[in-house]
């Protein structure tokens, strides 16, 4: 397929990128937030105040001697300042997951050897159990601590300060290594699995030059920050990617309030994972259900399929105006998503991009563009990058592996697992997907946890979960095989299994008057009618397990499936 593309924008390093937010940005509104969700006054920074605060804090951290810093706190403005400082610096920047508990947290420093941290106020307790070689603990809240000193801690805002008196001729005649070592990031697991893998400001600044041929983003834009932004889809995607096209970033007060920040700062994209919008649209139809509008709506959409988005978005103004009034683009990635809920968002007059990464991959391999698309799939390769399927079976799904010149440096410290994953230049990402005669890529599940029962059939749980989410009192699902080990030598097969989370409200108004002891019956007898039915027979779930207790996920909303199948066996032997 000969794709179209924009012309795109390239950039050798952050150094650069912070050069067009001095040039060609500087008037503009680089963030908008609030101090606290409830209040009524936006704080908004321009560019030039943004580079401005950045170069100021790389000077500080460089007359501190500082190496390499960790980096953890909410989505926040003083996050994306450090971020940059660190790294136009020439240091090393590790970005930490915010909601680890404090154990993995000093774990994970230890691990980094970072010699340095900024850091929330939240983190106070962690930072002060800290015994790495971290000497320089610097707080974005030390105005708002007693006793900030006793402590040993740095202020912040000092350093900004103290910045504008140091000499910026080190800083200003400092050339970046664009290929070394600049970001470590944690893969999500427990601190005894996950990996750190070391990214370099060119690998990333590769990734930033695709999606820009890919996606046009413009100054007009307004994104709402709500991943959180150590994770490099946000961090790239949102953060670096929008910045250097000069868009603002809205900064969320949290996920509870989305939709009111949505409304609120006016937003015209964002970046999110499939679950989010799979909620979101499942609130749309509840809404337009009790407005006994859903004969209505449907009509229009199929009247409006092939209409142009512009048309659509009048067609369906109470739905835009819904969710702000100037939404109109998402960029989603990190799991399949239910082909229904895309043609929704697309006939409503949204334009959804989905995509595919991996943290080693910074982050974006393959991804849809205005131009286009296909439903169901994460798009084509981007520019500069190669995808194969290796070792494919019958119906063409095999491991993705992909060449790219924004391929991670390695693991740090662990060159046996970096020579696990790349073989030959190209990187083995351990999902299972296909190409189709279109080029368009299509994503059916992780290598290990595709299950395989004994005639060789092979079942991938995302494309159930997918269907027994679509079931109106579902919040989420996790679908896995399991093997009885006591009657394993009958030739006993494994049993597919679902674990699915409710919601008490939504599932009594679909079943009302039953008593919380008949819950497991009406759930069961929906999946064996309605979800069973929609499959072969070899896919059939043969038991389920109902809670209104969330699945263990990452912070981007990632099932953690090996300690989710922990806990059940663990109860299951209660």
């Amino acid at each position: 397929m000969n794709n179209k593309l924009y012309d795109g924008q390239k950039l050798n390093d952050f150094k650069e990128l912070v050069n067009l937010y001095k040039t060609k940005y500087k008037d503009l509104t680089a963030f908008e937030y609030k101090e606290k969700p409830d209040d009524d006054n936006h704080i908004k920074v321009k560019y030039s105040q943004f580079a401005k605060d950045i170069e100021n804090l790389a000077v500080s951290l460089l007359n501190m001697s500082c190496k390499k810093v960790a980096l953890i706190s909410d989505n926040r403005y003083e996050w994306c300042v450090s971020y940059l400082a660190i790294t136009t610096a020439g240091l090393i920047v590790v970005p930490l997951d915010k909601s680890l508990p404090k154990n993995e947290i000093l774990e994970l420093l230890k691990r980094s050897e970072a010699d340095s941290i900024i850091f929330s106020d939240k983190y106070i307790d962690t930072v002060n159990d800290c015994n790495c070689d971290c000497s320089f603990k610097i707080c974005m809240d030390f105005d708002c601590i007693p006793n900030a000193h006793d402590y040993g801690f740095i202020s912040f805002s000092k350093l900004l300060d103290d910045g504008k008196f140091l000499s910026h001729e080190k800083y200003n005649s400092l050339s970046i290594d664009n290929k070394g070592l600049s970001i470590i990031l944690f893969t999500s697991g427990t601190t005894n699995i996950s990996k750190a893998v070391m990214l370099s400001q060119y690998a990333i600044c590769m990734d930033l030059y695709a999606l820009s041929q890919m996606i046009n983003i413009t100054t007009e834009d307004k994104f709402l920050s709500f991943l959180p932004l150590h994770h490099t889809f946000e961090s790239t995607t949102t953060f670096l990617f929008g910045t250097s096209c000069g868009i603002t970033i809205a900064i969320c007060d949290g996920l509870k309030y989305i939709q009111k920040n949505l409304v609120e700062y006016h937003v015209t994209g964002f970046v999110c994972v499939p679950l989010m919008l799979e909620i979101m649209y499942k609130k749309i139809l509840k809404t337009i259900k009790e407005q006994n509008k859903l004969r209505v709506v449907n009509i229009a959409r199929f009247i409006f399929r092939h209409a142009s988005i512009e048309t659509k978005r009048k067609v369906f103004k109470q739905i835009i105006d819904n969710l702000g009034g100037r939404l109109r683009t998402i960029i989603a990635g990190g799991a399949p998503m239910d082909k229904e809920t895309i043609r929704g968002y697309n006939d409503f007059g949204f334009d959804v991009h989905q995509g595919y990464g991996l943290t080693e991959t910074a982050p974006v391999l393959a991804g849809e563009n205005s131009f286009h698309k296909k439903t169901g799939s994460v798009g084509f390769p981007l520019p500069t990058i190669e995808i194969k399927i290796d070792n494919p079976d019958n119906n063409g799904i095999g491991e993705i592996i992909a060449k790219t010149p924004a391929i991670m440096l390695g693991y740090y410290n662990n060159d046996e697992a970096t020579k696990e994953v790349i073989k030959n230049g190209f990187f083995y990402t351990g999902d299972l997907g296909y190409i189709d005669k279109d080029g368009f890529l299509f994503v059916t599940g992780r290598k290990k946890d595709m299950i395989v029962l004994k005639n060789g059939k092979k079942i991938f749980p995302e494309e159930i979960e997918i269907l027994i989410n679509k079931l109106s009192y579902v919040t989420e699902s996790m679908v896995f095989g399991s093997l009885d080990d006591s009657k394993a030598d009958r030739n006993t097969d494994v049993t597919i299994c679902a674990k699915i989370i409710y919601d008490e409200d939504e599932l009594k108004k679909v079943f009302p008057g039953i008593s919380q002891t008949d819950y497991c019956d009406f759930i069961w007898n929906d999946i064996k009618t309605k979800i069973n039915k929609q499959m072969p027979a070899y896919k059939y779930i043969r038991r389920i397990i109902i809670s209104t207790e969330p699945l263990i996920k990452t912070t981007t909303q990632k099932i953690k499936r090996n300690e989710e199948i922990n806990r059940i066996k663990l109860n299951d032997n209660k």
